[in-house]
């Protein structure tokens, strides 16, 4: 016999006393109630078998299909707008032949954004005929096609004061020193350093941008003014030989360097007053760098600081051919986020505190870099061939900030 309580109706409870086995006093269920309910079905994990069996044959043929769709060449190959010259997709290009657009709205006839090359120095300095576009490319982008077609002048084109023009042979393949002699502009002082090691060589250059511009009215400059500009540090087991120096760039070519210059002087618009100084490029050593040479014993080319865990390299760099070259720049940008009232703050801070003050030398006239489009042209000119283009034109510069024309 046995006793226990449990709830009926109206939430009384009562006693029952069976013999035997308990029996349930709850109501009886019904089909519907005695389905479990989707909550509380346990669902079976799925076990995926592995290895996958072998793919069948249309399934080989949709990979493959699928790769080759994905790789082709209209996937990855671009080229250039005529109209604004940024590089587009091909897939996004449309022949500039093949439609019939009239770029009247492209042409800037008068307003001299453009040049003809010049051979000789009698030679008028004259624009290009028809509209401002780059020949040498064959394609519009959507963009600009469908402005043009609106007769409205698209926002990087190049007929806004954005032409640069073909850069000529003469000023192509230019090292890194020679750049140092055709620049009408220093604006940056730099520190090389070559390191090889048994085998290997490799170098790296950390570049500091001048407080003020200085402008030069006769290239190249003296050979004693490249000391105050270019420090070159050589770390080896061995003295440079002249072997090592044809593999860094910081050798100077005399020819292509008089070559330079005077396309320069006949096709840039801030070098026609330009003196070139053979005088000053005959001092120019070909066979070894322009400055002077400081060495360091070292056994390997390998920094330790910077070498991770993995590295099992023992040295940096290639044993033969041009050596890698890596330009580190460090510019005062941190200045242009910080207001004039902190910059006062800091500067009467620092006088009250009895420090020093630095005293930098400029030319007598300085080169601004407010509103200047001359300033990029001149110093570098193998990027502005023809001295146009430069940022702060005053044609775009209404329409375009800096930075959109970086």
């Amino acid at each position: 016999m046995s006793i226990f309580e449990a709830n009926g109706p109206k939430g009384k409870s009562q006693k029952i006393s069976v013999m035997g086995a308990p029996v349930c006093t709850s109501p009886k269920l019904t089909q519907s109630d005695s389905k479990p309910s989707k909550s509380s079905e346990v669902i079976k994990p799925e076990h995926n078998i592995f290895p996958p069996n072998i793919p069948d044959a249309p399934l080989h043929k949709k990979i493959i299909s699928d790769f080759c769709d994905a790789t082709k060449p209209s996937k990855f190959e671009e080229a250039g707008c005529a109209v604004c010259g940024a590089l587009t997709l091909q897939t996004e290009l449309f022949d500039l032949g093949s439609f019939n657009i009239d770029l009247i709205v492209l042409n800037t006839t008068g307003l001299a954004f453009t040049q003809k090359e010049r051979t000789y120095s009698a030679e008028p300095i004259s624009e290009l005929d028809g509209p401002t576009i780059d020949t040498s490319c064959h394609y519009i982008c959507i963009s600009c096609k469908d402005k043009v077609r609106h007769k409205n002048m698209p926002k990087f084109a190049l007929a806004r004061g954005l032409w640069l023009g073909e850069i000529p042979n003469e000023l192509q393949q230019l090292i890194f020193a020679e750049k140092f002699l055709i620049g009408r502009v220093r604006h940056n002082r730099c520190v090389v350093r070559v390191a090889k090691g048994m085998h290997k060589m490799i170098a790296n250059t950390v570049t500091f941008e001048h407080p003020m511009q200085k402008i030069y009215t006769v290239l190249p400059p003296p050979i004693e003014e490249m000391d105050e500009v270019l420090a070159f540090i050589f770390t080896g087991p061995c003295q440079p030989t002249e072997d090592d120096f044809r593999r860094i760039p910081l050798l100077v070519c005399q020819n292509k360097v008089a070559k330079a210059l005077e396309w320069l002087k006949l096709n840039h618009r801030d070098y026609a007053d330009l003196e070139i100084s053979y005088k000053n490029l005959k001092s120019y050593p070909e066979d070894s760098p322009p400055v002077v040479i400081n060495y360091r014993h070292s056994a390997t080319n390998k920094i330790p600081e910077a070498t991770s865990v993995h590295d099992m390299e023992l040295e940096h760099g290639t044993e033969e051919g041009v050596c890698p070259f890596t330009v580190h720049t460090l510019t005062s940008e941190e200045y242009d986020t910080t207001s004039i009232e902190t910059l006062k703050a800091m500067a009467a801070k620092h006088l009250d505190d009895g420090g020093k003050v630095l005293a930098i030398g400029h030319s007598k006239e300085p080169q601004s870099i407010w509103i200047n489009p001359k300033l990029c042209p001149q110093m570098f000119p193998w990027l502005f061939p023809y001295g146009l283009g430069g940022i702060g034109h005053e044609r775009q510069r209404h329409k375009l900030s800096d930075a959109e024309h970086k």
